[in-house]
C-alpha cells in the first residue's frame, strides 16, 4: 500500500488523512506488457506537477547531446516543426528553438507549461492522444519530429496515446521516445522506479508490438544510461521506405529473449529479490540508528517515495531530505512525512549518511555535496542493494 509518489504534503495537511493504494505490478501471459492498476486519472496525478526537468545538470546535458545529434542526422532546419509531448519545462525544446527550429510543447501539467512559456517555448497545455493529435493537425502542424521523453510509462490508455502520434506525423516524419528500460530495471533490481503515476514498465518486444498495431515501425533503438537504462526508440509510418531498420533493433530483441523477458519465472525471481533488498535496507537503518547515527536524505524524487514507503522508512529515521527544487521545499515526502529542505541544510547540520535518492543522480549528487567529506559523513543507495561510499574530494566540496 503507497500513496501517489508525487503528492507531496503541504505543511498545513500534515493531520489530514492521505489515500493509500495497492503498488501491485502485473505482467501479461500473452503480450509481457507489464502495467498497474490505474486507481487515479492523469488530471488528478498531473494536474499540478512539482517535477521541473532543469533542476538537473545531466538531464540538461542528456537534452542538448540529443538536439546535437538529431539535427544533422535527419537535416531539421528552420522549415521543420518538432514538437514534444510531456515537454515540461522547456528543458529540451530550447535547444532546437536556439538554432531556430520551430518548437511546439504539449504539456498537461499548467504549472510546468507556464516556465517553458517564460522561456520562449509555446506550449499547449493538454494531455495528448487521438482527440489532441487531431486538433492539431487540424490547425495545420504536422510535425516532422515529435519527440516523448518519459512519458509513454505514464499513459493509462497506450492505444489512444500511439494512434494519435501515428495521426499527427508527418508522412516522412520521425517519432522518438525514450522509455526506461524494463530488462534494466529486472537486472539493476529498480523497483523503486515502480509508482502509481507509471502506468506500465516497457521492453523493446512489446514496443515493437504496440507500434506494428497502429501501423508504424520501429526503426532503430539505442540503449540509454539514463534512468538507471534506458531505451530510445526511433519510429516512422510502417510505408515509409526511407528509413532502413538497423541491426540494433534485432540485436537487442535476442538480448530480451535470451535474459527471458518471454518466461515469467524470470518476473518471479525479480519478485523475491526485491523482498530481500528491503530487508536488507531495514538491517541498515536499524544498526545506524541503534548506534546514534544521524541521516539526512538527498533528493525528493518520486522513485524514493516508493523505496521509503515500502521499507517502511520515515521521518523518526530519516531527520530531512533535501532537494534543489524550490517548488518541493517546505513540503513533505507522501507516506513518510519526511520534510524536504533546500541543500544547504546538510552543510548546517552535518548528518553521518546521506542516503541519496535519485541514485541514477549519484556521481553528480556527490560531486555536489563532496564537502560532507569534512565531517566524515557518508552517502548511501539502496539500489541495487544497500551501499555505503565514502564522500569523494571533488569541486563540490565547500
Amino acid at each position: 500500500m503507497s500513496p501517489l509518489a508525487n503528492s507531496y504534503v503541504r505543511p498545513e495537511a500534515l493531520k489530514d488523512k492521505e489515500a493509500y493504494y495497492p503498488l501491485h505490478a502485473f505482467v501479461c501471459d500473452r503480450c509481457f506488457l507489464v502495467q498497474l492498476e490505474a486507481f487515479e486519472p492523469p488530471e488528478t496525478i498531473f494536474g499540478d506537477y512539482a517535477y521541473f526537468s532543469s533542476y538537473s545538470d545531466s538531464w540538461l546535458d542528456h537534452a542538448r547531446q540529443y538536439v546535437e545529434m538529431m539535427i544533422p542526422r535527419f537535416g531539421y532546419g528552420a522549415q521543420s516543426q518538432i514538437v514534444e509531448i510531456a515537454s515540461n519545462d522547456g528543458y529540451l525544446l530550447q535547444y532546437f528553438s536556439k538554432r531556430g527550429i520551430p518548437a511546439l510543447g504539449i504539456e498537461p501539467a499548467a504549472n510546468v507549461a507556464r516556465a517553458a512559456e517564460r522561456k520562449g517555448i509555446r506550449t499547449d497545455v493538454a494531455f495528448f492522444g487521438v482527440q489532441t493529435a487531431r486538433r492539431l493537425a487540424a490547425e495545420g502542424i504536422r510535425p516532422d519530429l515529435i519527440v516523448a521523453n518519459n512519458v509513454l510509462a505514464h499513459v493509462p490508455d497506450l492505444h489512444d496515446f500511439v494512434q494519435g502520434l501515428k495521426l499527427l506525423l508527418k508522412p516522412d516524419g520521425v517519432i522518438t521516445i525514450e522509455v526506461p528500460h524494463l530488462m534494466k530495471l529486472m537486472q539493476g533490481n529498480q523497483f523503486d522506479t515502480i509508482y502509481h503515476e507509471h502506468f506500465s514498465y516497457f521492453s523493446l518486444l512489446v514496443l515493437i508490438r504496440i507500434f506494428e498495431f497502429h501501423e508504424l515501425a520501429v526503426f532503430d533503438v539505442e540503449q540509454l544510461p539514463t534512468h538507471g537504462g534506458s531505451l530510445r526508440i526511433f519510429a516512422k509510418h510502417r510505408r515509409d521506405t526511407g528509413k532502413p531498420a538497423t541491426r540494433h533493433v534485432a540485436d537487442l530483441v535476442k538480448k530480451e529473449v535470451r535474459f527471458g523477458l518471454l518466461q515469467l519465472e524470470r518476473y518471479a525471481d525479480f519478485h523475491r529479490k526485491v523482498k530481500e533488498t528491503r530487508l536488507d535496507v531495514l538491517r541498515f537503518f536499524i544498526k545506524a540508528r541503534r548506534s546514534g547515527k544521524r541521516i539526512a536524505a538527498y533528493g525528493a524524487p518520486a522513485k524514493g517515495n516508493t523505496l521509503l514507503n515500502y521499507c517502511g522508512i520515515g521521518a523518526d529515521d530519516i531527520e530531512y531530505t533535501v532537494d534543489r527544487n524550490p517548488h518541493k521545499q517546505g513540503l513533505y515526502l507522501p507516506g513518510s512525512r519526511i520534510p524536504i529542505k533546500p541543500p544547504e541544510a546538510i552543510m548546517e547540520t552535518k548528518p553521518d549518511y546521506v542516503l541519496i535518492l535519485p541514485w541514477n543522480l549519484k556521481e553528480e549528487i556527490m560531486e555536489q555535496m563532496g564537502g560532507i567529506r569534512d565531517w566524515g559523513g557518508k552517502f548511501v543507495t539502496a539500489i541495487p542493494r544497500i551501499a555505503v561510499t565514502e564522500a569523494a574530494d571533488g569541486p563540490g566540496r565547500r
